[in-house]
């Protein structure tokens, strides 16, 4: 089978942290044996072969110039609420790049079907490849899309002809799957395909994680509560820093350490010298992804505080959430989104009502001060991984809709 990738994000080198789930999907599913081909934008700190890890990479320029390159990498939205000025006039540049590039592959090389991540901005060129080519679409929702299509008629309307044109739909959560239905998306056509992770790339040797708390300053006995993502307001950071007072007035050897980037970090950094957390506090900036499972490794909790911000924009299923159990850390999420699709509450993890720092404060005091819990949760969090939400897994689901497509 010979698959064409449409995507507008992708790690832009080996340790990029931008959108890792979608090279994990097309490695893996490249590692059973699917000839993976990926098309995706030009930008200025691009760096990929000609073919990485059994994949295939066909950047198409858009741009007249390399700093105007704002298309997709996590660029288009500002603190992923709202499209950024000029992406509007790169929008017809991009769509007629993408449609020009898969047109020509697919005129050169046999495909068996296009796979478009993300229904907006991507499946719209990759429906009118599909089309001229004879090609079954497959398309994927990620969260931002779905967002984006609720908000605005003319996205809606794009996001619904998509949906009508594809032979099989796949959203990483069941809450994003319901939207997308609400949408008009066939109920006979969508699949429910939660993301995965590598329980193995997180078996860290403790030396290794004893090397970031010691570059966190961290001294014997204290609590490491770490949050990863960027800095933009769905990720539910400033709620995670107002929970900090209340849980250092019981567990006064808590810390926390923040790690990534984004548009809301200098406000972060405000909030918190605002409530005097300088020493307990740590904004770890861009680690290089190839250092986060050691500082997954070095932490004792995991915090997804994320939230539906006022715009209606929530992630979907972030990778950090996954990650932290695959880690064996015990987790304190979020109950929203496709959270509660993989966290069973007080099993597996801790999930609390969403901007409510008292309930975080709550329950990130409980596990800063119970060693065996923490333990208890990481363990069964980690098994869930092992068996069932591990990436291989994921690529055998989207082979399965890759052979229904086909037999459409």
């Amino acid at each position: 089978m010979r698959v064409l990738m449409l995507t507008s994000s992708y790690p832009k080198f080996r340790g990029d942290t931008t959108a890792p789930f979608i090279e994990s999907i097309a490695t893996h599913i490249a590692a059973q044996g699917v000839e993976t081909h990926v098309v995706l934008p030009e930008h200025r700190e691009l760096k990929r072969g000609a073919v990485e890890d059994g994949v295939h990479f066909y950047p198409y320029r858009y741009a007249p110039r390399s700093e105007w390159t704002l298309w997709g990498y996590a660029e288009a939205l500002r603190a992923d609420v709202k499209l950024k000025r000029g992406v509007y006039a790169l929008a017809p540049l991009a769509l007629a790049s993408s449609f020009q590039k898969m047109m020509q592959l697919t005129a050169r090389e046999p495909f068996d079907l296009i796979h478009a991540h993300w229904v907006l901005p991507n499946a719209p060129a990759a429906a009118l490849v599909a089309r001229y080519r004879k090609l079954p679409l497959v398309i994927s929702m990620h969260g931002s899309d779905v967002f984006m299509a609720e908000k605005n008629r003319a996205f809606g309307a794009a996001a619904r002809w998509c949906f009508a044109r594809a032979a099989q739909l796949t959203a990483c959560s069941d809450e994003l799957m319901q939207r997308a239905l609400a949408l008009g998306a066939d109920e006979n056509k969508i699949e429910w395909i939660p993301y995965g992770a590598d329980a193995k790339a997180f078996q860290v040797h403790p030396a290794d994680a004893q090397r970031v708390r010691a570059q966190l300053h961290l001294q014997d006995g204290d609590v490491l509560i770490l949050a990863v993502g960027r800095m933009v307001y769905k990720k539910g950071f400033e709620f995670l820093i107002a929970a900090m007072p209340r849980v250092l007035e019981r567990a006064p050897r808590a810390r926390l350490a923040l790690v990534g980037y984004g548009d809301l970090r200098a406000a972060l950094e405000n909030q918190a010298r605002a409530l005097g957390l300088n020493g307990q506090i740590v904004f770890a900036g861009r680690v290089p992804r190839e250092q986060i499972p050691a500082y997954f490794g070095a932490a004792d909790i995991v915090s997804v505080p994320s939230v539906r911000d006022d715009a209606g924009n929530v992630d979907g299923l972030p990778n950090v959430l996954l990650e932290g159990m695959a880690a064996g850390k015990a987790i304190v999420a979020s109950n929203l989104a496709g959270f509660p699709d993989v966290i069973a509450d007080g099993i597996n993890g801790v999930l609390v009502p969403e901007k409510d720092s008292v309930a975080l404060a709550d329950a990130l005091t409980q596990l800063a001060r119970d060693d065996a819990l923490r333990a208890r949760l990481g363990a069964a969090a980690r098994v869930q991984v092992h068996e069932n939400l591990n990436w291989e897994n994921v690529a055998r689901k989207f082979i399965r809709v890759y052979e229904r497509a086909l037999n459409r």
